[in-house]
């Protein structure tokens, strides 16, 4: 049986997990995978840096008949599960259960867009928001790359791709708030300028007090652009729960619902004094993703939407725990 460890002895580990938001599964001694494997046998399943190098041009898109998907598991606590083996998860695609050929967790480099509500609601936690941006970005990995879109009437462009945080940092002085809030447009601009990202891993971070009042893209055709996409998608939402319009007052189910489609989560902020805290619990979930590699049963390359499960079967002792992914992806035409 797995061993398992949970830091739940007392006030002091409480404290601490809640610092790293994070539980660790203790493995069993590791398997050395087979190497060399004779012509005409089945693959082993890659693990470690094998599974990360043998990635795909792009994550959950099937690509010389590979599909990867980055997974995190969570506890009731909400907080991540690491340290599970590849033999606690299945996939399914379209309902028919998949042979996982390659497993990784490694802390591998991200392509990350931060989406900024620059709107004219936003003027009193413009402050706290630009630093929970920051603290996000210093507790990234060190090789994750940053775009910076702002928005109010319409997305901007404020930082290209870039790891410098002196960059970011210095064009986020520049930021004001005002006007309205064209959330929808922000989020395609934002998922179209990441097809430039140099890395397999990609992730969009909103942070919005708001729903949609400006845009011209509609919610499906926003929703149509992220399905294509291989981009997670994260959200702080510091939502008034007194919304005023029906805009807002729908924003944080707009939010949710692209968060959970593409595998990512919406975290809401009820105190804004938070916001940096939450900030780097969504950067240590990035930091502590299982990516699964399966090889399609049905190869036929007709431009369809494939559905995608993960399903978790955890070692004994666990809680129950709840795995997030990406819910399927638009197989090829060539």
């Amino acid at each position: 049986m797995c061993a398992v460890v949970v830091l739940l002895c007392c006030a002091l580990s409480l404290a601490q997990d809640d610092q790293l938001n994070k539980v660790h599964v203790t493995p069993p001694d590791a398997k050395t995978p087979a190497k060399g494997a004779p012509a005409g046998a089945e693959a082993p399943a890659l693990t470690g840096d094998a599974a990360l190098s043998a990635r795909p041009g792009s994550l959950i898109r099937m690509n010389v008949d590979m599909v990867l998907i980055p997974v995190t598991v969570t506890d009731p606590m909400n907080r991540l599960v690491t340290g599970l083996e590849q033999d606690a998860f299945q996939v399914y695609e379209n309902n028919k259960k998949q042979a996982i050929r390659s497993f990784a967790s490694e802390d591998a480099p991200v392509s990350i867009g931060i989406i900024f509500d620059l709107s004219g609601s936003m003027t009193s936690k413009l402050l706290r928001a630009k630093a929970s941006i920051l603290q996000f970005i210093k507790t990234s990995n060190p090789q994750d790359e940053f775009f910076v879109i702002g928005f109010n009437d319409r997305p901007e462009l404020i930082q290209d791709f870039t790891n410098s945080v002196e960059e970011i940092q210095a064009r986020l002085a520049t930021t004001q708030s005002g006007h309205r809030t064209a959330l929808l447009d922000a989020i395609y601009y934002g998922v179209r300028k990441m097809q430039q990202g140099r890395h397999d891993r990609k992730a969009l971070l909103v942070v919005s007090d708001g729903g949609d009042n400006r845009s011209r893209y509609t919610v499906g055709e926003v929703r149509a652009q992220v399905r294509e996409s291989d981009t997670e998608i994260y959200a702080m939402g510091i939502f008034d729960p007194y919304a005023p319009t029906p805009e807002e007052r729908t924003g944080p189910q707009l939010l949710n619902d692209l968060c959970e489609e593409t595998g990512g989560r919406m975290f809401r902020v009820d105190d804004i004094s938070e916001m940096g805290d939450i900030a780097e619990k969504i950067s240590t979930e990035l930091r502590n993703q299982y990516v699964i590699g399966y090889m399609p049963k049905d190869l036929s390359r007709d431009g369809k939407w494939r559905k995608v499960k993960v399903k978790l079967n955890p070692p004994s002792g666990l809680p129950p725990l709840t795995v997030h992914a990406r819910t399927g992806y638009y197989a090829p035409l060539q």
